[in-house]
């Protein structure tokens, strides 16, 4: 019998619903460490919506999340960095494209974007990693934009 304590994330019984479509339906995963897993189905099965409910972009409608055996509250990406939860998005136009390893490692240095200074805390506030690491153009990330590029535009 699989122990609670055992699972680094716990997504319980996830439901997420927009107007007119219920995205997430009773959704259950649980991760143990260590372990990789990939979540597929075509487009539009709820896959980024149950992500973006993990890293407090959205809120569920009904469900539980634990955090080492400890039901948390995440409210809002911030949050989820706090417990050590970070996201790479499916389309993330605000830097440049990163190897696999880089965008493994995306965000998980020490420091954040209040302690950054420059064009690093805004491409870091806009949700960059502001590292210094090579793109596939040969360029490092933030010497290959403009700080205003690092800012959505509407």
């Amino acid at each position: 019998m699989d122990n609670t304590e055992d699972y680094v994330i716990e997504m319980l019984h996830i439901t997420k619903v927009f107007p007119g479509i219920k995205a997430n339906d009773d959704i259950t995963l649980q991760l143990r460490r260590g372990e990789i897993h990939a979540l597929l189905g075509e487009n539009g099965a709820g896959k980024s919506t149950l992500m973006s409910v993990l890293f407090g972009l959205y809120q569920p409608e009904e469900g539980i999340i634990k955090k080492d055996g400890k039901e948390v509250r995440i409210n809002d990406p911030n949050d989820a960095t706090a417990l050590h939860i970070g996201m790479v998005h499916q389309h993330f136009k605000l830097i440049d494209v990163f190897t696999v390893l880089d965008n493994i490692i995306l965000g998980a240095e020490e420091g954040s974007a209040q302690k950054s200074s420059g064009p690093e805390r805004e491409i870091r506030a806009a949700g960059g990693s502001g590292r210094q690491s090579r793109g596939y153009n040969g360029r490092h990330a933030a010497e290959s934009r403009n700080t205003q590029d690092a800012v959505p535009r509407q």
